[in-house]
Formats: C-alpha cells, sequence, structure tokens
C-alpha cells in the first residue's frame, strides 16, 4: 500500500485563510492585531525564523513589532523589555524566540510574559490550563499536528498513539490534547523500553527526536496502516530531514508528513491563529476557530 501525504502547507494556507478573515473582522471592531517578537542575539537560524513569522503575519494583516537586544543584554533587561511589552495596549501577542544566549533563563523570561500575550502558550498558567483542557492558547506545534489530523480526517478517538518527544515545546502539550481527543497516549523517551514494540502496537506515531545519530523511525517499526507524523528537524547527508525517510514510510502508512512540507508550516500558522485569538481576547469579542 502507499500512504497519503500530510501536506502542512495546505493545512496551513487553510488556517491562514481563516486567519485573515479574523483580521479583517477584528479591525471593522477597532482591533488590529499585533504580534510582538524579541530575538536576543544574531543566531542566524532564529533570526530566519522569526523573518518567516514576520512575512506570514504581514500575508494575513496581523501588525508586527521587532525587538533585536543584543546578545549581551541583562536578565534584568530583558524582564524590563518584555514588562514594556506586557503595558503596550497595542500589543497582542509576545513571543520570545528561543533558544536564548546561556546566560539568560529561559523559563525566567517566559513566566514574565503576560497568559493572555502568550502566543507560544508556555506560561504556567496556560500549561495549566491545558492540562485541563481550558486553555485559549496551546504551544503551535502541537494545536497543529491536532488541526491536521482534523484536515484529513484522521480520527483520534480510540486510536493508540505513541508520541515519542517529552519536550515542554511539543512532547508534554501533545500529550494533554491528544488526551482531549480521547486518544490512549503512550510518551516515549530516551529511558524508555522496547519502542520499536510500542510503535508497532500504535495506530499513530507522533516523533521528535531531532537528532539521527541516536534515532531512526524506520518501516519496521510501523504497523500497516498505521499515520506517522513527523515533527523532527535536523540536518541528515546535507539535507533537511526528519526523524524518518518519507519515501520508506510512505509504502507502509495511510497517511505520513514530510520533512521538510509538514508540520513546520503548521507551526506558524497557529502561531498567527494564536496571536488574533489573544487579540479578541483582550477585547471581549468572541470569535469562530
Amino acid at each position: 500500500m502507499t500512504g497519503l501525504k500530510i501536506d502542512g502547507m495546505e493545512v496551513a494556507k487553510s488556517i491562514k485563510m481563516q486567519v485573515k478573515e479574523i483580521v479583517n473582522d477584528l479591525k471593522s471592531k477597532g482591533v488590529s492585531p499585533c504580534l510582538a517578537t524579541v530575538l536576543v542575539g544574531e543566531n542566524t537560524a532564529s533570526a530566519t525564523y522569526v523573518r518567516n513569522k514576520h512575512k506570514a503575519c504581514e500575508e494575513v494583516g496581523i501588525l508586527t513589532k521587532d525587538h533585536t537586544p543584543s546578545a549581551d543584554i541583562t536578565q534584568e533587561e530583558l524582564n524590563q523589555l518584555i514588562e514594556k511589552l506586557n503595558e503596550d495596549k497595542t500589543v497582542h501577542g509576545i513571543l520570545v524566540q528561543l533558544p536564548l544566549p546561556s546566560h539568560l533563563n529561559e523559563f525566567n523570561t517566559t513566566t514574565q510574559i503576560l497568559p493572555e500575550k502568550d502566543v507560544d502558550g508556555l506560561t504556567p498558567p496556560n500549561v495549566g490550563l491545558l492540562s485541563i483542557g481550558k486553555a485559549a492558547l496551546v504551544a503551535c506545534t502541537p494545536s497543529g499536528i491536532i488541526e491536521m489530523c482534523k484536515y484529513y480526517k484522521i480520527g483520534l478517538e480510540g486510536k493508540n498513539v505513541a508520541v515519542i518527544n517529552r519536550s515542554n515545546l511539543v512532547g508534554k502539550p501533545l500529550y494533554h490534547l491528544l488526551l482531549q481527543n480521547n486518544a490512549t497516549v503512550t510518551t516515549c523517551h530516551s529511558k524508555t523500553k522496547d519502542l520499536k514494540k510500542i510503535c508497532l502496537d500504535s495506530d499513530i506515531i507522533i516523533t521528535g527526536v531531532g537528532n539521527r545519530e541516536i534515532f531512526k523511525l524506520t518501516p519496521d517499526m510501523i504497523k500497516d496502516g498505521a499515520v506517522v507524523i513527523d515533527v523532527a528537524t535536523t540536518r541528515h547527508e546535507g539535507k533537511l530531514s526528519g526523524d524518518s525517510d518519507y519515501s520508506e514510510i510512505i509504502e507502509k502508512t495511510s497517511f505520513a508528513s514530510p520533512v521538510p512540507g509538514g508540520v513546520g508550516p503548521m507551526t506558524v500558522a497557529m502561531l498567527l491563529k494564536n496571536t488574533v485569538t489573544a487579540a479578541a481576547i483582550s477585547k471581549g469579542i468572541d470569535i469562530k476557530s
């Protein structure tokens, strides 16, 4: 069998169209959604990510404010910048691009952001709300994965799902979202025993290790007709790759996402959606998701 491609570009385009409509509606009510980004230092990869986010915002009509403090900024100075953005009523979403320089504390930094402006869904209040199914702003990559499943009508209820990632950005929030969709979730990590058996028992495998030297999801780990969503991004043999080789696994699966072109575009699309959601919340406006 040959499975179907989960095209993240196509799904992201659909989300962006929805966001653009919401932006126009909010502007008609006197609200101009605005995202403030904070990029510390001159990390080339991070600069590219931020530039892409600004471009995506422009495409749907979201305003942006770009803050680029030097790499030697102190924690106190960074906290002061975030507090200034918290108080700025024209800013609805705040995104601090990670990773930060080693002398800065990421947890300390992200917890400075007001929960209602936390478009990355990383602050403790939003993480806690997610765990009880009440979060309005959810981490972008996990929520993007759920949207991909909805778009392709990949049912989650009653399915055995293996998540090979336990990070705060992906694995942990994804666990809660899958649980809310009535999936049975197994979170796997570096200490998990018999990972191959867990994968073979799974209807859906969501993998995000990102290091081909220690892990590769191979066809013999996938049962016939399973779904594979590859969240990882790494350089392998000179090209951008995930945890699996798409050309290999697509022959075994019912659906599979490629890298690039799979989950990546969804992360940016969901950031846009979170930004307009935050803008609506700030004015007590109810929007259709």
